[in-house]
């Protein structure tokens, strides 16, 4: 062979090696990972598969024949399957396709403890039927092999009925594996709750990445408290705070939310608190602020209808409508006589006449006097607006009694 043939020859065999280290040639799988491949030949005891790594993989005959051990594959065909260990007489590496199935010189469970064992030093999830409720847990079946998992481990949340997973093909991360003693048997635990946090994390992830602070997006209520709503945005949750849900006052969260109802928030924040995203959000951001028009709705001495929300020693606080509170001044709660404090005159939660003295929308100042008996027959009673008002959340319910009191005193 001349000079110019052997470096021909040597340049062939480099782009050659070049191209097949590209295509994955220049590297072996871990055992564990799940690879695919063409069938190259078979023999008497197995087949050999192409897999595109610097390796060829064996793959047993008694995973590729039916039961009547007739072989179900043919040359030129692809299979897939998991990589399992390296046959060191060989140098091939030995890929399993059956789960359950026989391995080369050793029965199918063998093949499979070899596997729950890769799986459990490299976090490769397996898989398993559940086959039983026991104490403590459930009993799941991983080719072949009996495998246990505690009822805590089944799931995110408490279990209370683990038999409603019997029969169930489940995923898990192998949490333990013991190989068999003399005369015993291998133990296996398992972990499903384990696999499913980490992919809550990476749902989280994701949707963390997708959100920002200003934006309007859609959620699913999960839960209602005292305080507040915790709101699915799509893998993470956000805090919908009880002084965010509305202008007007809300006593109780669950009168205008409940699990499952879908709701359109705005994002306020994301705050890094304990190593944790915290998400607070607003549906009364998008919601039209009643101090805006204020003053065309409550023109200076007009009488209009409203409830005691507070009381306080310097006056009553009263909502006219939702989001709007104006405070009427313990001098302005009566024209007759002195009043030391103003429960002396109106109670919480009662329906009032009051009559506009001054708007302040920059400061978000109404000033209010009581209307008297005669002022409040003349206008539109408090059971009256709601009625007008329906949809917007401002009923206020009937008259109150203490102008009825009133105008029957002066009759």
């Amino acid at each position: 062979m001349s000079e110019n043939d052997q470096r021909d020859f040597g340049a062939i065999l480099a782009e050659f090696e070049a191209g097949h280290a590209a295509a994955g040639g220049g590297k072996d799988p871990e055992p564990g990972t799940r690879v695919s491949g063409r069938i190259l030949s078979i023999g008497e005891e197995a087949a050999f598969v192409d897999i595109g790594a610097k390796s060829d993989a064996m793959v047993a005959l008694t995973e590729l024949t039916d039961e009547d051990g007739e072989l179900t594959v043919a040359v030129g065909e692809t299979l897939e399957g998991m990589v399992t260990a390296r046959d060191e007489a060989s140098g091939c590496l030995v890929l399993r396709v059956r789960p359950g199935g026989s391995g080369l010189g050793a029965g199918g469970t063998e093949l499979a403890l070899e596997e729950i064992s890769q799986a459990r030093e490299h976090g490769i999830p397996v898989e398993g039927m559940v086959t039983e409720a026991i104490k403590g847990g459930v009993s799941v079946d991983v080719s072949g092999v009996r495998a246990f998992c505690p009822v805590s481990q089944l799931d995110l949340r408490y279990v209370e009925d683990a038999a409603a997973y019997v029969g169930r093909r489940l995923s898990f991360r192998v949490e333990r594996f013991e190989a068999a003693g003399r005369g015993g048997r291998p133990n296996v635990v398992l972990s499903r709750r384990a696999l499913l946090e980490e992919e809550e994390q990476q749902r989280k992830a994701e949707a963390l990445a997708r959100l920002t602070e200003g934006a309007v997006v859609r959620g699913t209520v999960t839960s209602v408290t005292s305080y507040g709503a915790f709101v699915d945005l799509g893998g993470v949750e956000g805090l919908l705070h009880v002084s965010e849900m509305s202008y007007g006052r809300v006593e109780d969260p669950n009168d205008l939310l409940s699990a499952g109802a879908v709701v359109e928030v705005k994002v306020l924040a994301i705050e890094e608190r304990e190593g944790d995203k915290r998400i607070s959000l607003s549906t009364k951001a998008l919601q039209k602020d009643p101090w805006e028009v204020v003053e065309e709705r409550f023109p200076v001495g007009e009488v209009v209808a409203g409830r005691v929300t507070r009381l306080e020693p310097y006056g009553a606080f009263v909502e006219v409508a939702p989001g709007l509170e104006g405070l009427v001044h313990v001098s302005e709660l009566a024209t007759d006589r002195r009043v030391a404090h103003p429960r002396d005159v109106v109670e919480l939660g009662q329906d009032v006449q009051v009559r506009v003295l001054s708007v302040d929308p920059v400061k978000r100042r109404i000033s209010l006097s009581l209307a008297s008996p005669l002022e409040a027959a003349d206008t539109p009673s408090a059971a009256e607006i709601s009625d007008t008002r329906q949809g917007s959340g401002a009923g206020f319910g009937a008259l109150a009694a203490a102008f009825e009191k009133a105008r029957h005193d002066q009759d």
